[in-house]
């Protein structure tokens, strides 16, 4: 109700309000005159900005007032669910635990570094080049350990001790003690070292995680040296399991970490929020060479396997079959008329090879060993490798739309830079191709080829096949192939020349609509494609 209003008078003839009728019954009030209402108006609102103004005068004397008006109380802030106060109790256990390495590498001897996609640098670009030209100097190398035994053994990756000549360790108490190899395996990237001539000296180690406890979210805490900043800590979370599709080797199915991890890190411990080590760093994805938050650690249940072997023999024994191998994927398996997207096709035979001896093909597909079906060739790789060498294995394969069973007494598997040396290198006059003006055009795949010649071969013994010498850019080829690549098969036959290309182009049609072609790059390695010609462009 506004001031200007007068109150309405309740009638006198409500019997239900008493007391409404009594108010009522009074005389109204006189109403004010304009002069006393404008001088009232005025008077309030003069009030009003007397507050306000006197708000503005006042406020500062808050601000300088007492210590206690000033002071802002500390309000605690509660951690995510399952989080510590603070990382600070758990560091302080384990890093007594963690060591500093750093080897002196013999001359020559191979780079350390597991960091994908770093830039060269001018001055590694020059080092590089001093070692082609003049006396290779001793590199140096830096990395982080673990004790796993108090009487002086730790673990590391292979790729901070490789072509080590002297090793040196620097512990959290300042000590620098040397250490010397007790076996290191390449295809996992661990080593195991132990303290030369520690006597009855004892040491804090820490132990894996046994019971794969680890899961996707969990805290993790990273301690190493990265950039020889020694008793370094970061946390973080894991975020993936089982990265397969990440790393150079077959047998490490990865924990990806977001605790930051540097050059320095490698062969450091990753702890879960108990202390037990959950992982063994190993590696990270970067493009600028520092940590993007993308880590990768073996897990521990890896490490402890190939640990222990080291410990008892001081290397890794693995079963080898002796094939390059490659995943089934959907077009590959509607060529090859398999159920599902399973399995590991044989692109190569190795000479000699255990799989030479029973009868293995390339072309064969694996569909599973000693009764554990073969999800892909990753998983067959695994597999053998768990298998002991010299022992009969059972593989069951599909040949030519065909099932049968294969019984393969495995071998030994060579060392990397073994398989490595075997597996190819640069091709003397590796030159580009001719220019596809004596090449045949195979039309409905779109590319230009010639009969293979040996000079087109790493592999002298091996015969057929036509060389890639053209590809138009609308051939289903264009991003599968390249000029100099050799097509050896085409649906299951030998291609001797286009009008073979041709024909198996145009049976794929008639049939499941993808073609099978088989080939062999200027290594002698070979691969099968699947071409779904169904979806040409």
């Amino acid at each position: 109700m506004s001031q200007e209003q007068t109150p309405q008078s309740v009638p006198q003839d409500t019997p239900d309000n008493a007391e409404g009728a009594a108010v009522s019954a009074a005389p109204p009030p006189a109403r004010p005159s304009a002069t006393r209402q404008m001088m009232r108006h005025t008077l309030l609102t003069g009030m009003a900005t007397a507050a306000l103004l006197a708000g503005f005068v006042a406020a500062p004397a808050l601000v300088s007032g007492s210590a206690e008006a000033q002071r802002i109380a500390p309000m605690p802030v509660a951690p995510p669910s399952g989080a510590p106060n603070s990382f600070a109790p758990l560091i302080q256990r384990v890093s007594p635990a963690v060591v500093s390495i750093n080897v002196r590498q013999k001359p020559g001897g191979r780079s350390t570094d597991r960091s994908e996609g770093l830039p060269q640098t001018p001055d590694e670009l020059f080092r590089r080049f001093n070692e082609r030209e003049g006396p290779r100097r001793p590199q140096t190398a830096l990395g982080t350990g673990f004790f796993i035994r108090a009487e002086g053994v730790l673990v590391t990756n292979h790729h901070v001790v490789e072509d080590a000549d002297d090793i040196t360790l620097s512990l959290s108490d300042g000590r620098e003690l040397k250490a010397e190899i007790i076996g290191s395996d390449e295809a996992t990237d661990l080593a195991v070292l132990r303290i030369k001539d520690a006597g009855s000296q004892r040491f804090p180690y820490v132990e894996f995680d046994t019971a794969s406890r680890v899961q996707v979210g969990d805290w993790v805490v990273a301690v190493g040296n990265p950039f020889g900043l020694e008793g370094t800590a970061t946390a973080g979370i894991v975020s993936a399991k089982g990265r397969r599709d990440f790393g150079r080797s077959a047998y490490v199915d990865f924990l990806q970490i977001d605790a930051s991890i540097n050059r320095g890190n490698s062969g450091g411990p990753t702890f879960d929020t108990q202390g037990r080590v959950i992982g063994v760093n190993s590696a990270i994805l970067s493009p600028t060479g520092g940590s993007v938050g993308i880590g990768f650690a073996i897990p521990a249940d890896t490490a402890i396997r190939i640990v222990d072997q080291l410990l008892r023999n001081g290397r890794v024994t693995r079963g080898w079959l002796g094939v390059q191998v490659q995943p089934i994927d959907r077009d590959m398996a509607r060529s090859l008329g398999l159920p599902a997207a399973r399995g590991a096709i044989i692109s190569g035979v190795t000479e000699g090879s255990p799989a030479e001896r029973a009868g293995l093909k390339e072309g064969d597909v694996v569909l599973s060993i000693d009764g554990q079906q073969i999800e892909d060739s990753r998983d067959l790789t695994q597999k053998v490798g768990a298998s002991l060498a010299n022992t009969d294995t059972r593989l069951d394969i599909q040949r030519e739309g065909g099932r049968r069973t294969v019984t393969v007494r495995l071998g030994e598997r060579p060392s990397e830079r073994q398989l490595a040396a075997a597996d190819g290198g640069d091709v003397p006059g590796d030159e580009a191709p001719n220019s596809g003006a004596n090449g045949e055009a195979a039309r409905s795949l779109g590319v230009t080829v010639r009969p293979a010649t040996a000079q087109d071969r790493r592999n002298a013994n091996r015969t057929g096949g036509v060389v890639v010498e053209g590809i138009e850019d609308e051939s289903p080829l264009a991003d599968r192939l390249a000029p100099g690549i050799i097509i050896v098969e085409a649906g299951g036959r030998p291609v001797t020349g286009a009008a073979d290309l041709e024909a198996a182009a145009d049976a794929a049609k008639r049939g499941a609509g993808v073609l099978l072609l088989q080939v062999e790059d200027r290594t002698g390695r070979r691969a099968f494609i699947p071409l779904n010609l169904q979806e040409q462009r």
